[in-house]
């Protein structure tokens, strides 16, 4: 195991080495990589408050809470506790909705629509109490009680920690406030987060019912051009070494090495990167694509990306693998990382689970193989839908999602009321 271990360093150190050598000081425009420059522009403009950037000027009432993790990061939550054209002093108990997006997002991603169209604002017209999540280093929980993002100790974590810190504190805090259990609702890396917590039992006592848009639990099929060549050429592993502990798609080195994998790689189509990444979105229209890119993408840690690099190229679904067998060890007392067994998810949870016949990421067989696990589940417990048209980003982003799957996530709710 040894001698394994220290082939696979030279190996990654000799990728490392070959990557320096054609990532340019300087980014220069390119009709093949002007993905990169045209898009990754935020400037972080909304870092006044996710309220007043996106909620109350839609006529909207909303509130700014921080929740600590058991970790120290500081998260922030945004609630709106009633519809726009709800009479004041409603003394209804309303049932609370939970939304946390998917990586290299934030909560902004899910009012990139007019209101009318967003999930979160059509969930509170319909009588919820909406509270929007933020994971760990997107713009809104870039704080800890000791430690800066300019720390790479700020960056040492994946979705491990997501499940094991973010997840509870967010559902605790919910709880505590509304009195009440909690519907979820989680898309990309929002669905693996839940369905990984509840494989270990946690969460079950708080929650309601769980929404899943664009299921992620296992990767091996995911057709994204850039993902699946970064993941097989271990280039995580290569951004790890050179020392970027934040990922952010807005910075000049990663913008550099994502230029250099696609100058490489003739058949990635990088001028058009969020199709690449995410497959063809079917019904996105050109406002609410410059709308997402106001806010987003977000950072993430490197090591979270080398986590999912890792579920791609292992086909199971562990937590994170340090290689070295002493390392996992040393971390969870066992040569191997452990397995998020999702037979394990009790047969009782309300579910539902949407997704695309265009996911490049959420893939078809990938989805399937997670059904087959959940085929014991109560069969009034789980709802699944398909829309053949739909690709990563339409679940959240898509124009008609309103009429083809709100409508029917409303109804999931209403009937597990």
């Amino acid at each position: 195991m040894a001698f394994l271990s220290l082939m696979m360093s030279f190996a990654t150190l000799n990728i490392y080495l070959s990557l320096l050598a054609f990532v340019p000081h300087q980014v220069h425009a390119t009709s093949h990589g002007s993905f990169v420059t045209k898009y990754v522009t935020n400037d972080n403009s909304s870092v006044g408050g996710l309220c007043a950037s996106s909620i109350i000027v839609h006529g909207y009432k909303c509130q700014e809470h921080n929740v600590t993790t058991d970790d120290g990061y500081i998260l922030g939550l945004q609630r709106i506790p009633e519809g726009r054209a709800e009479v004041n002093g409603t003394l209804t108990l309303k049932q609370p909705v939970l939304l946390q997006h998917g990586v290299l997002v934030d909560g902004n991603s899910w009012f990139v629509n007019n209101p009318e169209q967003n999930l979160p604002f059509i969930l509170a017209d319909n009588g919820y109490d909406v509270w929007i999540s933020n994971t760990r280093g997107t713009i809104f929980s870039r704080q800890h009680v000791s430690l800066d993002p300019s720390n790479r100790q700020f960056w040492n974590w994946t979705w491990d920690e997501l499940i094991a810190h973010d997840l509870p504190a967010m559902f605790d805090y919910v709880s505590k406030e509304t009195k009440q259990k909690i519907n979820y609702i989680g898309h990309s890396q929002g669905t693996l987060i839940a369905l990984a917590s509840f494989s270990q039992e946690k969460l079950i006592k708080q929650v309601k019912s769980a929404v899943l848009l664009s299921p992620v639990a296992y990767l091996s099929h995911m057709t994204t051009e850039l993902g699946v060549v970064a993941a097989r050429y271990f280039l995580d592993e290569v951004i790890h070494l050179i020392g970027l502990a934040e990922f952010d798609l807005r910075a000049p080195r990663v913008k550099a090495i994502i230029r250099s994998l696609c100058d490489s790689n003739p058949g990635i189509h990088c001028y058009d990167l969020l199709t690449v990444i995410t497959g063809p979105n079917c019904c996105l229209n050109s406002t609410t694509v410059d709308t997402f890119f106001k806010n987003e993408p977000q950072s993430t840690s490197t090591k979270n990306l080398v986590h999912f690099a890792q579920t791609f190229r292992n086909g199971v679904l562990t937590k994170f693998d340090y290689v070295v067998p002493s390392a996992n060890f040393r971390h969870y007392g066992q040569l191997l990382p452990p397995e998020y067994n999702l037979a394990n998810i009790p047969h009782d949870i309300p579910l539902f689970l949407s997704y695309g016949g265009k996911d490049a990421l959420s893939d078809v067989i990938d989805v399937q193989r997670l059904l087959d696990i959940l085929k014991f589940h109560d069969a009034d417990k789980l709802s699944v839908q398909y829309i053949q048209e739909y690709a990563h980003l339409d679940f959240i982003m898509a124009t008609n999602a309103k009429d083809i799957v709100y409508k029917d996530v409303l109804s999931f709710f209403s009937h597990h009321a």
